[in-house]
């Protein structure tokens, strides 16, 4: 069982199995006593107190407290006495997600070990590798870098983790939702065999944040620090206050914050269904919807490409709330509040599955967020608000995702399509130093078409004009050989004739027999047949064309005269 202690600064601290006391500045080694003096600590952290202990043990372990509490030095100091300083090879590898967070962990490391002899090396994109290589050649103990550019030197062979003796992450849970995972994976290709001190730090830990401390680290235990709140394999209950009619670009925004691996987004009515979708759909997104229009069959359908993770994004009423296991389900979105109370707790349980971490985000006027507090008053539910996304940081997290997504595919193409890039290179430089915004929107289209294309969109550009007209007179080409082909096979068939057929032969005076129907229509004409004439007369309309025909040899007669002389004949 785990043990939950309240400290002075109330902070609910969780500790994992077979815990370890609390560790203060004087406990320490004096290597770490001397880096703390140089960094100006007078004293530890509450994350660092709690956290040292175990990774000085050497034992795997997750850390959970928010950003900025001192995370960096809990996992910096242990390196102290863990790293050879004699041993010019990287020791450590410490993963960010950002260049900026890389670069301010590499500027503690310097003054933590400035006099201990151990050298840090910065690796990350947006830079060139001209000193990064530099650094490497000359010998460094800790590396610090982004996963993406950490593989690029991987895949160079300029770096080698072959005497990595610890691996950390920090801001994991930022670092998933970027989409580094993939290249996370790679570079585990790369560790060595042997058992490694690995920690992971995060903020926040959802459930594909548990599952990438499974895949690297050895029996990972949990240490929690937490305000008034653990935000550990539970469900977050958070609310954004937003306008009723920008509900859906907010949604939109969140999306891209929040970057959910699978998820729910409910709304009231089907209406709002067939909407939500469209909006979702129009921003490349892969959603489908659900609701009472479908049949069985269909709801089933769309359930099971849910599950197999061939649809992301599920819009839905509450036909889908109940019954319904969705285990890999990370978030769930309330377009707008449930109609009763029990609805909420329904919808809410679609994430959350078998323990798993699951976020629940509601979009509320000023009038629905009084009702979701009542909700949570309800049921003693912790509803947390969450600020709306600005443009700005939705463009950074998209901008962010775009150069992961970029970067990886740059890293699988080969030397000739490397090499038929660089055609292009002075073109992106002259379009990038351009003030033109159109001529910056020509870069700005392909960036967002390659990103839709990530989504699951095939078609992101809409085609040039002439592109679509060539299209379309191909396939009235294609259709006309179509038809000359299909007549071309019914030669020699027997098939019914015509009526134009039929028209032609009477013109060229063949004979034909005439229905009995036809016959008494003609006959019923208001002049009675001249004597001597045959019952059967031609229908009144050929009639007319051959006397229009024989008017226009005599000199030209109107067509009214033509009608007469028909009628007459």
């Amino acid at each position: 069982m785990s043990d939950t202690i309240s400290n002075d600064e109330e902070l609910q601290i969780t500790a994992p199995e077979n815990s370890l006391p609390p560790c203060a500045l004087e406990d320490l080694p004096e290597v770490m006593r001397q880096a703390c003096a140089r960094a100006g600590w007078t004293r530890l952290m509450p994350v660092q107190a709690h956290a040292l202990p175990y990774l000085m043990a050497g034992r795997d372990i997750m850390v959970q407290s928010r950003t900025g509490s001192g995370k960096t030095g809990a996992y910096l100091l242990p390196l102290l006495s863990l790293l050879d300083p004699e041993e010019k090879k990287p020791q450590a590898l410490i993963l960010a997600p950002t260049r900026e967070l890389a670069s301010q962990v590499e500027h503690e490391a310097r003054t933590l070990f400035e006099d201990a002899g151990i050298s840090v090396a910065a690796l990350y994109g947006g830079v060139g590798y001209g000193r990064q290589l530099e650094a490497l050649r000359a010998g460094v103990q800790v590396i610090v870098g982004t996963p993406g550019r950490v593989l690029d030197h991987l895949l160079r062979r300029t770096l080698s983790l072959d005497a990595l003796r610890a691996l950390i992450f920090d801001e994991a849970d930022r670092m998933l939702s970027i989409g580094f995972y993939p290249d996370m994976k790679e570079i585990q290709r790369y560790l060595p065999s042997r058992p490694l001190l690995a920690a992971l730090f995060s903020a926040t830990y959802p459930q594909h944040v548990l599952n990438l401390a499974g895949e690297f680290l050895r029996e990972p235990q949990m240490l929690s620090l937490s305000q008034g709140q653990v935000h550990v394999a539970t469900i977050q209950h958070l609310y954004v206050e937003c306008g009723r009619m920008d509900k859906d670009r907010t949604l939109v925004r969140l999306m891209e914050t929040e970057n959910p691996t699978s998820a729910i987004i409910f709304c009231n009515t089907k209406s709002n269904v067939h909407y939500v979708t469209a909006v979702l759909k129009g921003f490349g997104y892969n959603a489908d919807e659900l609701s009472a229009d479908l049949s069985q069959n269909k709801r089933e359908e769309v359930l099971a490409r849910l599950r197999e993770g061939k649809v992301r994004l599920l819009v839905a009423t509450d036909v889908a709330a109940r019954g319904i296991d969705i285990p890999a389900l990370s978030h769930v979105f309330l377009y707008e509040p449930p109609e009763d109370r029990e609805s909420y707790i329904h919808r809410a349980g679609r994430t959350g599955r078998a323990g798993a971490a699951g976020t629940v985000i509601s979009l509320v006027d000023i009038m629905e967020k009084m009702e979701l507090q009542r909700i949570a008053s309800f049921y003693r539910i912790d509803l947390t608000p969450l600020a709306n996304p600005t443009d700005e940081e939705v463009a950074v997290a998209a901008g962010r995702r775009e150069t992961a997504l970029l970067d990886a595919r740059r890293r699988a193409c080969t030397g000739l399509q490397l090499e038929r890039a660089r055609r292009y290179l002075s073109l992106v430089k002259e379009l990038a130093q351009s003030d033109d915004e159109d001529q910056l929107m020509l870069l700005a289209l392909l960036m967002d078409a390659d990103y839709q294309r990530s989504l699951g969109m095939e078609q992101t550009l809409p085609r040039p004009r002439a592109e679509r007209e060539n299209e379309r007179r191909s396939s009235r080409r294609g259709k006309s050989r179509d038809k000359v082909e299909a007549a071309s096979e019914g030669e020699g068939e027997e098939k019914p004739r015509s009526r134009n057929r039929k028209r032609r032969k009477d013109r060229r005076g063949e004979p034909e027999a005439v229905s009995e129907a036809p016959e008494a229509e003609v006959t019923s004409s208001s002049e009675p047949a001249p004597e001597g004439e045959g019952r059967k007369r031609r229908p009144r309309r050929r009639s007319r064309r051959r006397a229009s025909a024989e008017g226009a040899e005599e000199g030209g007669q109107s067509l009214d005269n033509s009608s007469q002389a028909g009628d007459t004949e």
